[in-house]
């Protein structure tokens, strides 16, 4: 992976929030890649930065993404 053809569009605490934010990315059909400090993983800790996961995407579904991810659902539109 060449990174600077990703571009982090969310930074999530903790893998589960970051898995969410991923499967949203994915639904629209945006490729993601995560980076984390093993050691957050490990430890279950946010401790300075550690639980922290950054949500990468390839540069040209930045923006798509920004906008994905800005848009808020009601119970109604899942169904």
């Amino acid at each position: 992976m060449e990174q600077n053809k990703w571009r982090v569009a969310y930074v999530a605490s903790g893998m589960t929030n970051a898995h969410i934010i991923e499967g949203r990315l994915k639904a629209e059909g945006i490729p993601t890649h995560l980076i984390y400090e093993t050691a957050g993983i490990l430890y279950a800790t946010n401790l300075d930065g550690l639980g922290e996961v950054k949500i990468l995407v390839p540069a040209e579904d930045l923006e798509r993404a920004l906008r994905a991810l800005d848009q808020s659902y009601e119970d109604d539109d899942l169904q």
